[in-house]
């Protein structure tokens, strides 16, 4: 099922009319001319469809927000195939849904685990679905949604998956505070990782598939020289338990969610802190970057999802419309940012 509203962004306060004119806002544009020159209420129009394009922040002066519904447990985990036609979403009732992105409807209801699911991922291809969670086990789909391997390992919960961008490696982490490589194509086990004092939250790999990171409970970010499974570097500064990670799209950056309510930009190179991104009044549980490097979103236990430019480091708009806890978060490669929340729906936005 499908619903979808309009969220409008007002104009900051301050702003003349000469100088908004002078942002450069497309998206916005037409407003602030138009309330230049009159104050009297007017009947709003519905705007011409605008062509795909990549994430600004000019573009998210208005969001359209499409709602997913149909899981009767928390949505904890989503993902967005490379086509952009099919989410995935992973939830609380130990179901996996694929949706079809145009229509809104479910394709498909993915059964098999015995308990909750806690994350998904596409393959580069689009042709395999990962998915894992409290029964501890990793299974693969096709693009079907039927049962290709079930993969076990892991000791306690499985907490989060990644492929590498060749789709050969498989990447997953649990509490049981390991790490594991898996060879898709036999399903059998790389590389362990092992070093963290507490479980593992979350888990990402370079684009160059060279690198792996993980981030724990121990309140550390470790790095990982993928081929060998050795420690590269280990990153500290948060204040409590890391929760989430991800690698820009071309590798010199990596960002960091915590449960200190901050997110920290790294350079993955070195280990050197970048900045420190702070806004969310609660823990923060995922973390993506746009497809063009312009964007990080993230997603936090205080019911919200906040964009933040990556050239000034500053908070581009706080979108609100989850009424519970935002679990995950995951961008398309054209302007399309997907959500999933504790309120049992996931969200598409679009600006």
């Amino acid at each position: 099922m499908l619903t979808m509203n309009l969220l409008k962004a007002p104009l900051q306060a301050g702003v003349t009319c000469t100088s908004a004119m002078k942002l450069g806002l497309v998206t916005i544009l037409s407003f602030i001319s138009f309330a230049c020159q009159s104050t009297q209420p007017t009947q709003q129009t519905t705007q011409p469809e605008a062509s795909p394009r990549l994430i600004s922040e000019a573009s998210w002066g208005a969001v359209n927000v499409e709602t997913l519904e149909g899981h009767t447990g928390k949505v904890w985990s989503v993902a967005l195939s490379p086509t952009e036609q099919k989410v995935a979403s992973a939830s609380q009732d130990r179901t996996i849904k694929l949706w079809d992105l145009a229509t809104g409807e479910v394709l498909k209801t993915l059964t098999g685990h015995t308990d909750e699911v806690l994350a998904v991922a596409f393959s580069p291809d689009g042709n395999l679905l990962a998915s894992t969670g409290k029964d501890q086990t990793i299974r693969l789909w096709n693009v079907d949604g039927e049962p290709i391997r079930t993969l076990t390992g892991h000791t306690k919960i499985a907490r989060s998956l990644a492929f590498s961008s060749d789709g050969e490696t498989l990447v997953s982490s649990s509490w049981d505070k390991t790490a594991k490589l898996w060879d898709v194509q036999t399903g059998a086990v790389k590389q362990t990782l092992t070093g963290h004092q507490g479980g593992i939250f979350a888990t990402a790999i370079s684009p160059d598939h060279q690198m792996v990171a993980t981030v724990s409970k121990d309140k550390t970010i470790r790095l990982w020289d993928a081929e060998t499974g050795k420690v590269l570097r280990t990153l500290t500064g948060h204040a409590d338990s890391v929760r989430a990670v991800s690698f820009s799209p071309d590798g010199t950056m990596l960002a960091t969610g915590s449960n200190d309510k901050t997110i920290k930009l790294w350079n993955p190179q070195t280990g050197a802190l970048i900045e420190t991104l702070t806004g969310h009044t609660s823990l923060v549980n995922s973390v993506a970057f746009s497809a063009d490097y312009s964007t990080l979103a993230s997603g936090g236990e205080d019911k919200t999802i906040r964009l933040w430019n990556l050239d000034s480091k500053t908070l581009i708009r706080t979108l609100n419309g989850h009424v519970e806890p935002v679990g995950s978060v995951t961008f398309g490669s054209a302007a399309m940012l997907v959500s999933g929340s504790a309120d049992q729906t996931a969200k598409i936005w679009q600006p």
